[in-house]
């Protein structure tokens, strides 16, 4: 890998996690609302179900900025057709990524519950869920940049 290379990898990465955290910020408000106001006290809600809905939508969104603006001189061809293709690679990757969060999340949880860590606190599902994020940025990363948005031979 050349230099050039490395600074151009760099630079995306650190674009990406920029507006990244735009879809964080959708991901864990949502995720907050909906355990606050939709599934209070409820397990399957705060810790399966809010989070599926709440990433599904930070997708949505970090999809929408990396289609135009992190990646947007890889896309040949701007159309409709074009965005909805580009989408459903993503949405795929980003399947990919939720597992990785979700094991993290649970796996955190499960810790937190054994270590009676958290256990009174209304926010122990949006921590569990931010650092479940950490763990699948890196691997949506990686997929964006040498699958989704590839650059062309």
């Amino acid at each position: 890998m050349t230099n050039r290379t490395r600074k151009e990898l760099l630079t995306k990465f650190v674009m990406f996690m920029l507006t990244s955290s735009a879809g964080t910020v959708v991901d864990l408000g949502l995720h907050w609302v909906l355990v606050e106001f939709a599934f209070k006290g409820n397990y399957w809600g705060s810790f399966w179900i809010a989070p599926t809905i709440s990433f599904e939508v930070a997708a949505l969104v970090n999809f929408i900025i990396a289609y135009f603006f992190v990646w947007k001189e890889r896309i040949s061809h701007r159309s409709v057709r074009s965005f909805w293709r580009h989408f459903a690679g993503y949405n795929a990757a980003t399947i990919g990524a939720y597992l990785i969060k979700f094991i993290a999340m649970q796996g955190l949880h499960f810790l937190f519950v054994s270590l009676n860590w958290m256990q009174e606190w209304s926010l122990e599902p949006v921590f569990c869920n931010l650092l479940g994020l950490c763990f699948s940025g890196v691997f949506n990363f990686i997929m964006s940049e040498f699958v989704i948005f590839s650059k062309k031979k």
